[in-house]
């Protein structure tokens, strides 16, 4: 009987039900699992399901009945499937589950930045306006999003819903051309004219060689708008360093966070220095994570298991 092995159920959050695969199998779950007790629990599965835990090289020639690793994620560079292949393991990953649920986070972030929400929140707390005198009273600005400049950095099918989203609102949406690549075709502004002219710069690309820290101190200083930097992406992007920089600098408007490059962040992170200012939002990777989205997920990782399990392997990576 095919034995299936959960790693980390408790990065799938409450409130989704686990449906399981139709076909005949054995099921073991943990809500987490350390990368050094991969070969212990999962030394005798067909298949793996893994969110976040590393599977490497060294991990795989300890798992000589692996058939499939199912990650309950998008992003698969917790696995390595080069190696994968070499062993003729699946690998599978999932897609489309956060086509609403991160956009809505994105102008979630948006929303209370270009209007500082969280300024004027702190402001009632602390009793600035029952001291003022006034109806109201202007302590930061607020800036309308109709007109302004939208640049979208990744033309995914999350970045689409972005656009939509933002063209609804009365925004001028451009799609950046990828850095260092001409001739991309007419959907794409180019990438110095986006950073230029941006009021608003909201990433949705993948992390790679080519795109990490794509956006350092050399884009902050081209940003003549000031603008707000929103990443519901991945971590590693933006140089985290560099951003707290150009925010002390008054290069940029403010920082709407959901990932950073390490996760959780270590003490260091310079963002966590700056998290009681009101330009700056830090949520923690939730962007993806409405129950609607997490059903969703789970299901397309049930769905590919079964598949690979009636001979026909669905969404394989690598």
């Amino acid at each position: 009987m095919t034995k299936i092995v959960f790693l980390d159920r408790e990065t799938i959050g409450p409130g989704v039900i686990l449906n399981r695969p139709q076909t005949d199998h054995e099921w073991v779950e943990y809500q987490a699992t350390a990368e050094a007790q991969v070969l212990e629990r999962a030394k005798d599965a067909d298949v793996i399901i893994t969110n976040k835990v590393p599977i490497g090289e060294t991990t795989l020639a300890g798992l000589p009945n692996l058939k499939m690793i199912a990650i309950a994620a998008t992003g698969y560079d917790v696995v390595d499937v080069a190696a994968c292949s070499n062993r003729g393991i699946i690998v599978s990953n999932v897609r489309g589950y956060a086509i609403n649920t991160v956009p809505e986070h994105a102008f979630a972030l948006i929303f209370a930045l270009q209007r500082n929400i969280v300024g004027y929140r702190q402001d009632v707390i602390d009793g600035a306006w029952q001291k003022s005198g006034q109806f109201c009273f202007f302590t930061h600005p607020i800036r309308d999003l109709s007109g302004a400049r939208l640049g979208i950095l990744g033309e995914g099918v999350i970045g689409q819903s972005v656009a939509r989203i933002g063209r609804a609102l009365g925004m001028d949406v451009v799609f950046a051309s990828h850095k260092g690549v001409e001739g991309l075709g007419p959907l794409y502004t180019p990438w110095d004219e986006v950073m230029e002219t941006s009021d608003v710069l909201t990433l949705h690309a993948p992390l790679m060689p080519a795109t990490r820290n794509m956006i350092s101190t050399p884009e902050f200083e081209a940003m003549k708008r000031k603008p707000i930097i929103i990443n519901t992406s991945r971590g590693g992007l933006v140089d985290e360093a560099a951003m707290v920089d150009a925010l002390d600098r008054g290069l940029i408007s403010g920082i709407g966070f959901d990932v950073l490059t390490s996760e959780p962040p270590q003490p260091d992170n310079p963002i966590l220095q700056i998290l009681d200012r009101p330009n700056v939002i830090v949520t923690p990777h939730v962007a993806w994570a409405s129950t609607e989205a997490r059903q969703t997920l789970w299901d397309q990782v049930a769905h590919h298991i079964d598949n690979f399990l009636t001979g026909q392997p669905s969404n394989v990576v690598g």
